[in-house]
């Protein structure tokens, strides 16, 4: 597990609601147990410092982080995209961009992140809008075109612009891997290995969802195993959370009172 996305989980998993701050000794504290050592984690705040992630600030308790406005922004807009996108319906047509010049690796990344599919090196399709996408483009000063369309055959839009196969044997695979690691969490498991099995499998469902497009039900195969994967996640991660928070809880506490971590 990288150290920068996992700080970026425990902000917006846990620290979010509780005032996107912590101090550096929770932070090492909350980190070790997915096996991040402090080293790596003081490397990576003080990298996200720079890059504008992160402030510094001085708590009650020592030395401390905050969120900064943009990093609290991106982390509630991700959220809010994927509950948007859930409980909307789809009105058969797809957003289409046609940028004038093939964009680059970052820019794809950014695309496929907010749920646009290739269509060849000019074409990029979404079954839904995507509120940021114009923001992004300009800021990366690709100059595009922009549509929206109803293909006469959208299942076939979809297959060539997703790797739907791949994409459900990435869920497929996602639930084999955790399911070992989340069952072995009972109610004799302490609560730092609940919070520890609970952190993996948050951290790779967020990881799986920077991938999936989350395609209307009209456009995906019988038997998606996506919506198997979201209910095996949904179930482990409400049944795990009472324990995590009891030890997010108590690891800042323990910061406050100024232990060594």
């Amino acid at each position: 597990m990288r150290t920068r996305p996992a700080l970026f989980d425990l902000f917006g998993d846990h620290l979010r609601s509780r005032g996107g701050r912590a101090p550096i000794a929770a932070l090492v504290r909350l980190l070790a147990p997915v096996g991040i050592a402090a080293p790596a984690v003081r490397t990576a705040v003080s990298r996200m410092v720079r890059q504008g992630w992160l402030r510094p600030m001085r708590l009650s308790s020592g030395a401390g982080y905050s969120l900064t406005p943009l990093a609290a922004r991106r982390l509630d807009e991700a959220s809010t995209r994927i509950a948007r996108i859930v409980r909307a319906g789809w009105d058969g047509r797809f957003d289409l961009i046609l940028p004038y010049a093939p964009v680059t690796r970052p820019e794809a990344a950014m695309l496929t992140t907010l749920g646009y599919g290739r269509l060849g090196d000019h074409a990029w399709v979404a079954p839904r809008p995507a509120d940021e996408v114009d923001a992004m483009l300009a800021g990366a000063r690709i100059r595009y075109e922009r549509f929206s369309a109803g293909p006469v055959s959208a299942a076939d839009l979809a297959r060539r612009a997703w790797d739907l196969s791949g994409i459900g044997r990435a869920y497929e695979d996602f639930v084999n891997a955790q399911r070992p690691l989340v069952t072995a969490v009972t109610d004799r498991s302490s609560d730092e290995e609940a919070y520890a099995a609970r952190f993996e499998l948050v951290h790779q469902w967020r990881a799986a969802q920077q991938r999936d497009p989350h395609l209307p039900p009209a456009l995906l195969p019988p038997r998606w195993p996506g919506t198997k994967a979201t209910q095996f996640f949904e179930r482990h991660a409400a049944r795990l959370r009472p324990a995590a928070d009891r030890y997010v809880e108590q690891c800042l506490v323990g910061a406050g009172r100024g232990g060594r971590m």
